[in-house]
């Protein structure tokens, strides 16, 4: 049987890691065009999604053309941005700064001669974050639509917020109530909420703090956006 030298193995392997590093850097290279499309995509399918419009990896881009007709950021005070791209904005990082630093998405839809104001938000749930986005109607009250997404709530309880039965409650809710206050909507434990409220809906049974999480998301998120629909009501 041939022996090696202590030396020989380790220039051998030093060569065969740097090998494999090098191959795996150009594969991440490579890959990663596709992987930010694939990102583009998905994101842009959430959105259209809020407004009930459902689609593929294949005409989702050709749909948020058609349907998305606008988009981008504002400010605490309500004030449009100038140079900043709505799509590119991370909820995450943002609503880690001040209410006072924060860049504020706002996507507008067209659908059958209305406008939709698509919010996104973004929250924590029990095992990690949570996001989705608000669709409003015209008044900037009503909901249109919302769509909700995990990362890893548990099957069948939490990860129920990214179904439909979950999601259909949120429609013709409102966010202020008659008098112009804002209130958001209330997730309420499960078989609790009053069918005939304005202001509130079923949480997801088995998964009381999901359902906590995404109560507090909507509040955080949505109350970002008061002074510009006030300002645009107004």
């Amino acid at each position: 049987m041939r022996s090696y030298s202590n030396t020989y193995i380790f220039i051998f392997s030093s060569i065969m890691v740097i090998i494999v590093a090098a191959l795996l850097s150009v594969a991440a290279m490579t890959l990663q065009p596709f992987q930010k499309k694939n990102v583009e995509i998905n994101k842009k399918q959430n959105i259209l999604t809020s407004i009930n419009i459902e689609s593929t990896a294949k005409d989702a881009e050709e749909l948020y053309e058609k349907y998305i007709v606008e988009n981008f950021a504002v400010n605490a005070n309500g004030e449009k941005q100038e140079g900043v791209d709505a799509f590119k904005i991370d909820m995450k990082k943002e609503l880690a700064k001040p209410l006072n630093e924060r860049n504020l998405p706002i996507f507008i839809s067209s659908l059958e001669d209305t406008k939709q104001y698509i919010i996104p938000v973004y929250g924590k749930g029990l095992w990690g974050p949570i996001w989705g986005y608000v669709a409003l109607q015209e008044d900037l009250s009503t909901i249109f639509g919302a769509n909700f997404s995990h990362k890893g709530e548990t099957p069948g309880l939490g990860s129920e917020i990214d179904t439909k039965d979950f999601q259909s409650q949120f429609f013709g809710k409102e966010i202020f109530n008659e008098q112009g206050e804002f209130v958001s909507v209330s997730i309420l434990k499960s078989g609790t909420a009053d069918p005939n409220s304005k202001y509130e809906v079923d949480g997801i049974s088995g998964g009381t703090i999901t359902s906590v999480g995404v109560d507090a998301m909507l509040k955080d998120c949505l109350s970002s956006y008061e002074t510009y629909i006030k300002n645009i009501k107004n």
